[in-house]
């Protein structure tokens, strides 16, 4: 083994050392709050779900709009795919084992197999849309993928057994502070482990010059389909945990402004910055929390117009995001640096 292996597989146990340390603090987090019974039902706990679900979404997004340099706005359609498919399970599932599926630990267990299950199912739906239309590029790439969001708002609200436009109720609530955030640790591994292997040199050099990355080999047509379903997998991650958080899902939560919400926390975070998608998506779903009680006082929703002013204000001082296409690692001390790996992406 060279020198160089050596350190690589020494950076490697690190990393993994800290995320291990991270799903260990998210579960000491959730008994700490479960124990607090009005902390746990409080608004603030809301705001920390809402958030951690839009860091999966934004996350999951800037892997198509950021790192490969496609601009994909049907990202809402994937998380109501996710949502739906995940809802859909284990409402047939309660309905066959009664009460026993609400309060046992098996209905954990299978509410966790549901979220993976509308996560393949959104996957499978994102390489059926991305395999033809990820041949196209720019503002035609943008018209196609909000169709496709549309559509599926639209299929929904014409489907009887999913409710169509009453919505579904009663949906079983499973997503609590450590399920949601567990997942958005697992997220933020996996985005950052795929950006950082020779996949996600890949899909950056498609990003950059796609000719260019054509004529070094890369397959870029497969490339792209790749980020594409691996980001509409963990958009119906999130669907599943948002249904079985709100136990109601209508289709009208996935409709256009959904998609541009998720487009503004990946532009204001940085597109190319895990870091900035987290950052952005706490930040802005705080704000948009916060202006409720503006609301309460004025008589006057303002939300938007302030909403949209910060953006204003976020894009002329930085128009290329809070962090650009930095990490939080890069603004280390060299030495801390180092720790995270030789250039800064050992995580």
């Amino acid at each position: 083994m060279t020198e160089l292996d050596h350190f690589r597989q020494k950076s490697g146990i690190k990393a993994f050392g800290i995320w291990m340390m991270l799903f260990i603090l998210v579960w000491i987090l959730e008994v700490v709050f479960a124990a607090n019974t009005e902390f746990s039902q409080s608004a603030t706990m809301t705001i920390l779900i809402y958030a951690g679900i839009n860091i999966i979404l934004a996350s999951s997004l800037n892997l198509v709009n950021g790192f490969t340099g496609q601009f994909s706005m049907g990202h809402a359609g994937f998380m109501a795919v996710g949502g739906y498919t995940s809802a859909f399970i284990t409402l047939f599932l309660r309905g066959q084992m009664g009460d026993v599926f609400s309060t046992s630990s098996l209905g954990v267990g299978l509410f966790i197999v549901s979220l993976f299950c509308g996560g393949f199912v959104a996957a499978l739906f994102g390489y059926v849309v991305g395999l033809p239309t990820l041949r196209l590029k720019g503002d035609y790439l943008a018209i196609v993928t909000l169709g496709f969001g549309e559509i599926i708002r639209v299929l929904i609200l014409n489907m009887d057994f999913l409710g169509g436009a009453r919505g579904l109720p009663d949906i079983d609530k499973f997503s609590s502070f450590g399920w949601v955030y567990t997942f958005v640790v697992l997220t933020v591994f996996c985005m950052s482990r795929l950006v950082h292997s020779y996949q996600g040199r890949a899909l950056m050099a498609v990003r950059e010059d796609e000719l260019a990355a054509q004529a070094m080999g890369i397959n870029v047509t497969q490339s792209k389909v790749r980020a594409f379903v691996f980001a509409a997998f963990f958009a119906g991650i999130a669907g599943g945990l948002f249904a079985h958080h709100l136990k109601y899902l209508n289709p009208q939560s996935f409709d256009l402004n959904r998609n541009f919400e998720i487009i503004i926390m990946v532009v204001a975070g940085g597109m190319g910055s895990i870091t900035g998608s987290v950052v952005a998506a706490v930040f802005l779903t705080y704000i948009r929390e916060a202006l409720r009680e503006l609301q309460i006082y004025t008589k006057i929703d303002l939300r938007m117009v302030i909403f949209s002013l910060v953006l204003i204000a976020l894009m002329l001082l930085r128009p290329n995001g809070l962090f650009g296409k930095t990490e939080f690692y890069d603004y280390l001390p060299a030495r801390l640096r180092k720790f995270f790996g030789k250039r800064g992406h050992a995580l």
